[in-house]
């Protein structure tokens, strides 16, 4: 660990997690060049360079700008947030496998949208819903799992009880749904980017604005100290409590408006940040290595997913699906051997 100190500042890092954090940064990057340069019309990794900084032709700026930069944008930005979220999640209850995929949250924005296809909605609507489903998910794990406050082990039990009661609902609000809404919806449900717009990065990037410094500089020593216990949090002047329920807050939200942006992306928040504790070796919650890594797998994924099959693009969600149940396997099977499950 490196400790850099001025006048007024005391600044504490490590620089294998800064270089983790540069190099899944650059490989997003990396991934969002080709990206931005395949398709029906390909161009040059040149070509790209040179329409992002205000050259290159009218045509080849409207594939740029209109078409490609939006959905790439996107995908940074719900991979961050997503793997921010998750950090979070399993920092607080201190459980490899927190993360709002098993917790209930975002099967809770999955509701929120079902509910509008149901009744009939803009996409804009849908969006809307998808956070007030996950906000109101939120609010009732909570106050279920409140008890003298809110533990680690209840609210992974609660919230698992909670996603299981609302697979079943949507399940049942997809049955209620005209066959072409269904269809949408479905896709929706998978996670996918295709046709995203600045319309839909918009919000998610206010958010992120706002919250990831707030989680990054405002709580993340307090957190790292909460991994500890919160009696030793507490012995150490940490407001368990309050601060427990701010970061419960922050994640809610990250997931639901990531999920309003492009569905409920599965396992990103779940393998993101585990990817980045292996790669820097450090203790702690690792918040911007994670949000960096998250932000260099959806891209990939999402890559792939156009990619892969020549004329045909799976949903984004399929790909990390895939990537994040292998993970998952290997994950518990590692945990089984080391005599933990």
């Amino acid at each position: 660990m490196t400790v850099l100190r001025t006048a007024r500042l005391s600044l504490r890092f490590r620089p294998r997690a800064l270089g983790v954090g540069a190099g899944a940064a650059l490989l997003a990057a990396g991934f969002g060049l080709v990206a931005l340069g395949s398709g029906d019309y390909p161009m040059g990794p040149a070509d790209v360079l040179r329409t992002l900084t205000g050259g290159g032709t009218v045509a080849e700026q409207f594939i740029v700008f209109d078409l490609r930069l939006p959905r790439l944008v996107t995908a940074l930005l719900v991979g961050a947030a997503l793997a921010l979220a998750g950090t979070v999640f399993q920092s607080l209850v201190r459980n490899p496998l927190g993360s709002p995929d098993i917790l209930g949250f975002t099967q809770g924005a999955s509701t929120g949208a079902l509910v509008v296809v149901v009744l009939g909605g803009s996409s804009l609507a849908l969006a809307g819903a998808a956070v007030v489903g996950g906000l109101g998910t939120g609010l009732v794990i909570y106050a279920l799992a409140w008890r003298r406050g809110v533990h680690g082990f209840r609210l992974i039990l609660v919230g698992i009880g909670v996603a299981a009661i609302l697979t079943g609902v949507n399940g049942y609000l997809l049955t209620r749904a005209p066959l072409m809404d269904a269809a949408r919806a479905v896709l929706w449900l998978t996670g996918s980017l295709d046709g995203r717009g600045w319309a839909n990065a918009g919000p998610l990037l206010a958010v992120l604005v706002v919250l990831a410094p707030l989680v990054l500089v405002g709580c993340a020593p307090a957190l790292r100290m909460m991994e500890l216990g919160d009696d030793a949090a507490s012995a150490l002047g940490v407001p368990v409590r309050r601060l427990r329920l701010v970061l419960l807050a922050a994640a809610v939200l990250l997931v639901s408006f990531a999920a309003a942006a492009a569905g409920p992306v599965s396992f990103v928040a779940l393998v993101a940040p585990h990817v980045a504790k292996r790669l820097t070796r450090a203790p702690g919650p690792n918040l911007l290595p994670s949000m960096a890594v998250g932000a260099a797998l959806l891209v990939g994924a999402d890559l792939v997913a156009q990619r892969a099959f020549a004329g045909h693009q799976l949903p984004v969600g399929v790909v990390t699906g895939v990537i994040g149940g292998g993970y998952l396997v290997w994950l518990l099977a590692m945990e089984r051997r080391a005599g933990r499950l």
